[in-house]
């Protein structure tokens, strides 16, 4: 990134003294920046977030670079650290506001692929736990297909897709964690309704051969063993390594049924699918 790599240690000290005595007298009056370069100033802000406890302390003096030097190339560095140092803070809301001008201001830069990541990021690393609202979940994944798309060739874009796939794989496990709740209080039909989102729209995640486990168990508690059967056999075909399959086969066997494709449901039409080679 061109703010964290510009400048140097040396510089950025002698500018802490060159603005020590920015401020008034008795250290308690607004600190004067127009004395200054943009560079000096600049140096001081990576300074602070260096060696700052608090990354946001870099904020102003970003902040006056761009104020002061509006049209100047440290403007532009200072706008893309401002961005930085907030999601450093974990402000994320702010962290969002500098990244998006950026893009506006500078669409065509170099950096305007970094500031799209720190956007994305901004909302990723807010979805660290399974309970949060999943709105956040669905903006990252929105804002890291943009940068995938938008930056093919960037390392941002090859981190990014990393993150989109964690980040596909917290949806399906909020679903799981939804139809684990209704199917332990023999709520059925409604955990059957999550893990069939599981199956049909998160087919490519870690969670899909335990979905298919809970097809099993919850159809099973219902009575409908064609479907019970048939999640059985894709469990069988996908993953049969599987101790999700293990369970499964245990649980179709205790009833005397084997997995196998029977009826006609969603469940056959998926296997039909697997068969092909079309799934999975």
């Amino acid at each position: 990134m061109t703010g964290i790599r510009s400048g140097s240690l040396v510089a950025a000290v002698l500018s802490v003294g060159l603005l020590a005595g920015c401020g008034g007298g008795a250290g308690n009056q607004p600190e004067s920046f127009e004395n200054f370069t943009a560079e000096q100033i600049y140096k001081r802000g990576e300074y602070e977030l260096e060696n700052s406890r608090k990354p946001k302390d870099a904020v102003k003096y970003f902040s006056e670079v761009e104020r002061l030097y509006p049209y100047s190339e440290w403007a532009k560095r200072a706008l893309i650290m401002q961005a930085y140092s907030y999601h450093r803070a974990r402000d994320y809301e702010e962290a969002r506001g500098a990244a998006q001008r950026f893009i506006d201001t500078y669409p065509g830069d170099e950096d305007a692929a970094y500031a799209k990541y720190l956007l994305a990021l901004s909302y990723y690393d807010q979805i660290d736990e399974v309970g949060r609202d999943q709105g956040l979940t669905f903006q990252a994944l929105q804002a890291l297909r943009e940068v995938i798309e938008q930056y093919p060739d960037t390392e941002y874009a090859r981190s990014a897709i990393l993150k989109f796939d964690l980040a596909f794989d917290h949806l399906a496990a909020k679903e799981m964690e939804i139809g684990r709740y209704y199917l332990k209080r023999g709520h059925y039909t409604a955990a059957i309704n999550r893990f069939r989102v599981v199956v049909e729209e998160y087919q490519t995640t870690t969670h899909t051969p335990e979905a298919l486990m809970r097809l099993v168990e919850a159809y099973l508690a219902l009575g409908l063993n064609d479907q019970a059967q048939t999640a059985g056999a894709i469990l069988g075909h996908n993953f049969q390594s599987s101790p999700f399959y293990e369970d499964a086969y245990a649980q179709l066997r205790g009833h005397g049924l084997q997995p196998e494709a029977r009826g006609d449901s969603w469940l056959t039409r998926i296997y039909r699918q697997v068969v092909q080679g079309k799934w999975l």
